[in-house]
């Protein structure tokens, strides 16, 4: 059935911008506003030097500039996420992109400018309460000394960025438009195209044939130019290793970790901590293997469902009311918002035409955060409502508690508050559900959950670990190379199951490698979530975590978990993931078993 245009929404169920905007008018002032506050900036290079006074100044006029333009733009993509087509909409977002960079440009001073301050100075401008709310930013930036060349050196690097980005663009280009994928036969034995969407699809067929022929195709596809993608990543890797030398790092993920104040020892101890785990995934693949009734388990037979077809329809009235009632533990505050969320109107529910796709949840600052999803019915939904007011509430409490300049959090724990709130459902659920077909797929949605985003991000952490240290060490990054380091993580971490030759060439097609060592958050994320949720259900007391959530971006991640309770420089979360894992599974083959 299609979709219906916006207009013909129920606005019952869309969301309500009016906090942010009256309407485009309101906008088209505030975008003026904001336009003379990013020209106004011109005045203030070569000033930031002169005295703590001046300092506090122009940090202040330049907050105020990105506060007002980030407003503008905030309006303008929600208005477009709901309608792409519309013409008017996409004109205010280019508008209000095209002021992000202009300020962006009028503000690139400021950090060689705050360098510049003797550090013994600085610190003693710090002490004093007018700069309170610049500390940790200047903190921040204070770091970089031993890492900064003088002004030719970072005016090379600055030069060199532009061309950084060709790996990257390359790989996005290729894949995207000139990469042509064949034609594989679906269920019915009939031939459709291929597509990377479709991909997804496929491979989660109940039909073996179905999912083999279109792993073969589609990392076949890949495999036709693997050379020449092999170049395309060797050329990030090099770039990665160049621009970490040069600044002085020991080597690439030094450098990476450093702009999270990460250290290198977290990263390797969390290869170290899954790898203490893998005889309970291979259990789990064994588990898949007897349920799916096949005498080998292929990679391609990761992703087919294990547990039969579950009639599990949640219209969205009973998910609001689901949610709520799993998210019962983190109190009556958390409560009060939520009702807040769906009375208010923060949430946009259906599909129309020109909207979207899948979900999202964007916070804005001095109103109220607002998500946007496209729901069908179905659990599923319910978890993606879960997830996306997680990060709403994180995006709330981090708002309400932090000035402008430290309240946006980090990629880092950006998914923690999200995945908090998808364990607390299923918790929920597995409590109230007796029916043992349900508490088979909600148990293995949760498995799901553990396999691809700390196990599967894990081993892609370490095959970049691995990609770095090979060129580091001398050795060509070639085709062959690659895929013989991809082929011997499949067979350590999928140990039990055959590993085709034609998977070898995975690595080939997982984009978020030309943004290097950031797949580890993903893993070091769920692992945070799963102990947090585990101590507020044990505790009965979530007042540490609101508290975590309160903190934006005023420390350093690691130390803003250290608040509720995680301690990532320490093994003990990730070790305490891995083993709500294997009590899941054997929950899971026990209720199989029924």
């Amino acid at each position: 059935m299609e979709s219906k245009l916006r207009r013909d929404m129920n606005p019952e169920f869309t969301w309500d911008l009016t906090p942010v905007f009256k309407d485009v008018n309101a906008w088209e002032a505030a975008y003026a506003e904001a336009e003379q506050a990013v020209k106004a900036l011109d005045t203030l290079p070569g000033t930031l030097g002169w005295s703590a006074e001046h300092l506090q100044a122009g940090l202040d006029q330049i907050t105020r500039a990105q506060k007002l333009a980030e407003r503008v733009y905030d309006y303008a993509f929600l208005c477009k996420s709901t309608d792409n087509g519309d013409p008017q909409y996409q004109e205010m977002e280019a508008r209000a992109i095209g002021l992000l960079v202009a300020l962006e440009t009028a503000a690139a001073f400021v950090e060689p400018e705050i360098l510049q301050i003797p550090a013994e100075m600085l610190a003693m401008w710090l002490e004093q309460d007018a700069l309170k709310t610049y500390r940790h930013m200047t903190d921040d930036i204070a770091r970089r000394r031993d890492h900064t060349l003088d002004a030719q050196g970072e005016r090379l690097l600055a030069m060199l960025g532009d061309v950084a980005q060709t790996p990257g663009n390359t790989f996005d280009m290729f894949e995207s438009v000139d990469m042509k994928l064949p034609t594989v036969r679906n269920e019915a034995g009939e031939r459709v195209p291929l597509t990377h969407g479709g991909f997804t699809v496929f491979r989660e067929s109940r039909n073996p044939r179905v999912r083999r022929e279109a792993f073969e195709a589609y990392f076949g596809s890949y495999g036709d130019y693997i050379n020449t993608l092999a170049s395309i990543y060797g050329g990030a890797v090099k770039l990665n290793c160049f621009n970490a030398d040069a600044r002085g790092f020991k080597d690439a993920c030094e450098a990476a970790l450093f702009g999270n104040n990460v250290p290198v020892s977290l990263y390797d101890s969390l290869i170290e901590t899954v790898h203490g785990a893998l005889p309970d995934m291979r259990a789990y693949l064994a588990l898949r293997q007897r349920k799916l009734g096949l005498d080998a388990l292929h990679l391609y037979d990761l992703y087919a469902p294990i547990v039969e077809d579950v009639d599990y329809q949640m219209p969205y009235a009973d998910a609001c009311a689901l949610v709520k009632e799993a998210l019962l533990p983190l109190g009556e505050e958390y409560q009060r918002l939520l009702d807040r969320a769906f009375a208010e109107k923060w949430i946009d529910v259906y599909e129309n035409q020109g909207k979207s796709t899948g979900a999202f949840s964007m916070g804005v600052y001095g109103a109220h955060p607002y998500v946007l999803l496209n729901y069908t019915g179905k659990l599923d939904d319910a978890y993606t409502l879960a997830h996306e007011l997680g990060h709403s509430m994180h995006s709330f409490f981090s708002d309400r508690a932090q000035d402008y300049a430290n309240h946006d959090y980090r990629i880092f724990v950006a998914e923690v508050a999200s995945t908090v709130n998808e364990v607390l459902l299923t918790h929920h659920l597995l409590k109230k559900e007796q029916d043992p077909k349900r508490r088979a797929y909600v148990l293995n949605h949760y498995l799901e959950g553990f396999r691809t985003t700390v196990f599967r991000q894990t081993l892609f952490a370490e095959f970049e670990r691995k990609a770095h240290a090979l060129y580091q060490s001398g050795t060509p990054l070639t085709a062959q190379t690659l895929n013989g380091v991809y082929h011997e993580l499949n067979a350590l971490y999928y140990a039990g199951a055959e590993i085709d030759a034609f998977a070898d060439v995975e690595w080939a097609r997982i984009p978020h490698f030309y943004n290097a060592f950031y797949v580890y958050q993903y893993a070091t994320g769920f692992s945070s979530a799963v102990a947090i949720a585990d101590d507020i259900l044990r505790t009965g007391d979530a007042g540490r975590y609101l508290k975590f959530l309160s903190t934006g971006g005023s420390d350093y991640p690691i130390e803003e978990l250290k608040i509720a309770g995680v301690d990532l420089t320490k093994p003990d979360a990730v070790r305490h993931a891995m083993a709500a894992f294997k009590r899941a599974l054997a929950e899971l083959e026990e209720t199989l078993n029924k």
